[in-house]
């Protein structure tokens, strides 16, 4: 049997009224591991409590939440020490998952995900870095962005995935690519932009496969870059990524795994870091090999 652990369970707080968190919860307890919880309210708070997770060294910090209450714990983790102090574990419980799904962790069973965290060992995984920040899964601009951003939550309650799809018709005669230069060791390049996204991870957007080959333990970030689209290009491209299809590799497709990437945009641009916004006209990212402590299964 494995020895009991102290863990520090950082929730959403959409997440802590749930009841079968709280099962899970009860349930560790039951078996001799210690559970200290916290609630976020705003944000912030994620990041405040992590670092009092540290100053009190716990075994481990697990998140319930999002993408984005996991993307706050990294980057209070990361700014403290590398590799990470405290070993993190993963509670998906946010309306994306895409780093956990993409790992194949248990979605939608609290105990499963939390047991993960009481019995199975340390692992290092690589760890990504956009200007000053850190992420975990993916960073990602142009279109993608601006049609999630755009769709309206009604859309998305009643169409789910599809409502992307249907955003995107509607966008379509107001779509533009931002203008960039993109270099990464040896190669660069220059050119209209519709689709840009630096992974870790796999997934974005609920699940599309934006960045398909990439691994969290490879040494490498995968970059996709999609330009010169026509209006029934772009149909076909959502259609595509709805359909958790890779976007196939032509002569506006660009797929490379590289240890860093630099972007300088024309006009400022936005980009989503784990979900979360950041804009600018100026990008460079980096791998950081197998600095992320976590629990995870064997990957």
């Amino acid at each position: 049997m494995a020895a009991a652990r102290h863990l520090h369970l950082i929730m959403h707080a959409k997440a802590a009224s749930h009841p079968e968190l709280r099962a899970a919860v009860t349930r560790a307890r039951s078996l001799g591991h210690r559970i200290t919880p916290r609630v976020t309210w705003e944000p912030g708070d994620a990041a405040i409590y992590a670092a009092e997770a540290h100053e009190r060294g716990v075994d481990g910090i697990v998140a319930a939440g999002g993408d984005g209450t996991l993307h706050e714990i990294v980057n209070s983790l990361a700014r403290v020490q590398l590799p990470t102090p405290v070993p993190l574990g993963v509670i998906p419980m946010g309306t994306a998952n895409d780093f956990a799904v993409g790992l194949e962790l248990p979605v939608g069973d609290p105990w499963d995900a939390l047991r993960i965290c009481l019995v199975d060992p340390v692992q290092e995984i690589d760890l990504g870095r956009l200007n000053d920040q850190y992420f975990v899964n993916m960073a990602s601009g142009g279109v993608g962005p601006q049609i999630t951003r755009d769709t309206p939550e009604g859309i998305k309650w009643w169409f789910g995935g599809m409502a992307y799809f249907i955003s995107s018709l509607a966008a379509l005669p107001v779509l533009e690519p931002t203008l960039c230069k993109v270099r990464v060791p040896g190669w660069q390049w220059e050119g209209p932009v519709f689709v840009l996204a630096v992974g870790n991870g796999r997934l974005a957007g609920g699940g599309v496969p934006v960045c398909a080959r990439a691994a969290v333990n490879d040494g490498l970030l995968d970059l996709l870059v999609i330009s010169d689209l026509e209006d029934n290009d772009v149909i076909t491209l959502v259609t595509n990524l709805m359909r958790l299809h890779q976007p196939p590799s032509n002569a506006q497709t660009i797929y490379r795994q590289v240890p860093w990437v630099e972007v300088e945009a024309r006009h400022p641009m936005t980009l989503t870091l784990d979900g979360e916004p950041l804009s600018g006209d100026r990008f460079r990212w980096d791998v950081l090999p197998r600095q992320l402590r976590m629990f995870l299964p064997p990957i």
